[in-house]
């Protein structure tokens, strides 16, 4: 159990970590925008213009000018975390050194400017924006794995405070099975990472259905406080279940579940993004 943080603390943690949920959050167009161009570019030889699918371009940015200022002024007010706050601020860097690269790349190929000059801005712009966007997603990379060990600690520290408060109220529940929610979503396969460990899966799992138990119980004992909230635990922990039956059949490899495990992948995560909002509204209007 971790000891609750004073209040000024915790609250200077939050908002450090809510600015850089931010501007992660704002900036992840810029992903999209890459991947995008690298759908139907041959990175390694550049725009030509002969590909199939030139006119799918790249996606237009948007303008992130506040969440970069509140990050970086985040990264300079404690609790400082000298790893994370320093990630942050290259992080900034390097997306401000890359995005004016795509909007230009994006209004080159909207324009078909390459159609006028024989794709000669389109090379150009290509031998800047592979090491950029290389830099970039590398930095990405790693505040993501910062964020997530940064956001778990406070989660616990959040919990703790609120169990001090208010004892573990419908709120403290809430909290605490998403909480678990999102660890079991964190371990489910991704494009970059399709092998499952099961071990760590199977723990995270286990620990969530305790806190789903647990909930239910309170909703036993104290009807209404959950709102539609109530039943949706029980539903994401169900369809988690059956993924972990497709999955420990092919040994956590989920590139052999084929097109109908992509599928449940898919519905999964679109559940637990719906589960975040209701949980949110739970919290603020459960009477």
């Amino acid at each position: 159990a971790a000891t609750p943080a004073a209040p000024d603390d915790l609250a200077a943690a939050l908002a450090k970590s809510n600015a850089y949920i931010g501007l992660m959050n704002r900036t992840l167009r810029a992903v999209e925008s890459w991947n995008r161009y690298t759908s139907w570019v041959d990175v390694k030889k550049g725009p030509t213009g002969k590909e199939r699918y030139i006119d799918y371009g790249l996606y237009g940015l948007y303008d992130v000018k506040d969440e970069i200022a509140k990050a970086r002024a985040a990264a300079r007010t404690p609790p400082l975390e000298a790893t994370l706050d320093a990630t942050v601020v290259r992080y900034a860097d390097a997306y401000e050194a890359l995005a004016p690269l795509l909007t230009a790349a994006n209004g080159y190929y909207e324009r078909k400017d390459w159609k006028a000059d024989k794709m000669a801005e389109g090379k150009a712009l290509h031998a800047k924006l592979v090491p950029a966007a290389q830099a970039f997603l590398v930095l990405r990379d790693a505040l993501e794995d910062q964020m997530r060990s940064y956001k778990r600690a406070l989660d616990v520290r959040s919990l703790a405070a609120l169990e001090a408060k208010e004892g573990r109220s419908h709120r403290w529940h809430i909290r605490n099975v998403m909480a678990r929610a999102e660890a079991v979503i964190e371990e489910l396969p991704s494009a970059k990472s399709p092998v499952v460990d099961l071990k760590r899966f199977d723990a995270a799992l286990d620990v969530y259905a305790g806190s789903v138990k647990e909930m239910d119980h309170f909703a036993e004992a104290y009807p209404g406080k959950f709102s539609t909230f109530e039943s949706q635990p029980r539903s994401l922990l169900g369809k988690l279940r059956s993924l972990r039956d497709k999955l420990g059949k092919v040994k956590g490899d989920a590139r052999k579940l084929g097109q109908f495990g992509g599928m449940d992948l898919t519905f999964l995560v679109s559940e637990y993004n719906m589960m975040v909002s209701s949980s949110d509204m739970a919290q603020r209007f459960s009477r």
